[in-house]
């Protein structure tokens, strides 16, 4: 069993949890993910690690409430426990294979959307803690949609805010915050985008026209997380992949985007029944 140390609400519907899990922490970097089942008879759950403590033993996880799963997920408190927590999984981010001599020189622009906020977290932190120049653009609906934002300022260079009502920081979405700083003048050699699949790929023509390398994150479509079930297949420069064996980060470039979203709403119907039966 992994009992849950802690637990916090971030917003109405995404909570935050410390769960113990020291050989996991042991071994996490940044990019990889977690599968997470709530009790004996629960669906498997991916979700990317949002930071982790070796010394404590402890690994972060960031859970939006929206199907069944998930709503059983977030009702635990802390104190209670899991009943397994299967982990590292996937591959780091790219960059975590490279010497500090390979990055040096380098500016990494991250573009963050709803929880994928969460998961940029350790990827920034991994990189400024070595002195490697990072950005980033969190983007959310409202204001009192952000998560982590203390946190990534504290590990990034500069730090801007969207909001689509311009309650915060710029009023537009991530992308076109990116198009008004590469028009300043700043450079990036890479940039990573880890959101809403909607937005990853608009984030991907607008790097395309930019000319920016980018990676993105396809956590989303993960369901079993050991390439056994199928459900995460995903086309990338034709060749059909797994998000959780070969990714979740892929070059943004080659990933079909529009079957990536069609998977993605494959079962809408039968999640929300699901969900409508914790409620009768």
């Amino acid at each position: 069993m992994f009992k849950i140390l802690t637990k916090k609400m971030l917003t109405h519907n995404v909570c935050e949890m410390d769960v113990s899990a020291p050989r996991i922490a042991a071994a996490a970097k940044p990019g990889q993910f977690l599968i997470v089942r709530v009790n004996e008879k629960g669906e498997r759950i991916p979700l990317t690690i949002s930071d982790y403590d070796r010394d404590n033993g402890t690994v972060t996880i960031v859970t939006q409430e929206i199907g069944a799963s998930s709503t059983a997920l977030v009702a635990k408190e802390a104190g209670d426990d899991f009943a397994d927590v299967v982990g590292p999984l996937g591959n780091p981010s790219e960059f975590v294979s490279k010497s500090d001599e390979e990055l040096r020189g380098r500016r990494y622009i991250f573009i963050a959307g709803g929880v994928g906020t969460a998961p940029v977290y350790p990827q920034a932190k991994w990189l400024h803690e070595r002195g490697i120049a990072v950005d980033v653009i969190i983007g959310a609906r409202s204001k009192d949609l952000f998560i982590f934002t203390d946190r990534i300022a504290a590990a990034c260079d500069n730090l801007y805010l969207c909001t689509d009502d311009g309650s915060a920081g710029f009023k537009g979405v991530g992308t076109a915050m990116l198009e008004k700083l590469v028009a300043e003048g700043h450079e990036y050699t890479k940039a990573v985008a880890i959101g809403p699949m909607i937005m990853m790929k608009f984030a991907t023509v607008t790097c395309k026209k930019l000319g920016i390398p980018i990676d993105v994150s396809l956590n989303t479509l993960m369901v079993d997380g050991t390439g056994m079930c199928g459900a995460c297949r995903v086309s990338v420069a034709g060749n059909t992949r797994f998000a959780c064996v070969d990714g979740p980060e892929f070059n943004g470039y080659d990933v079909d985007f529009d079957e990536a979203l069609r998977r993605l709403g494959q079962y809408k119907i039968e999640e929300a029944e699901a969900k409508e039966k914790i409620r009768i």
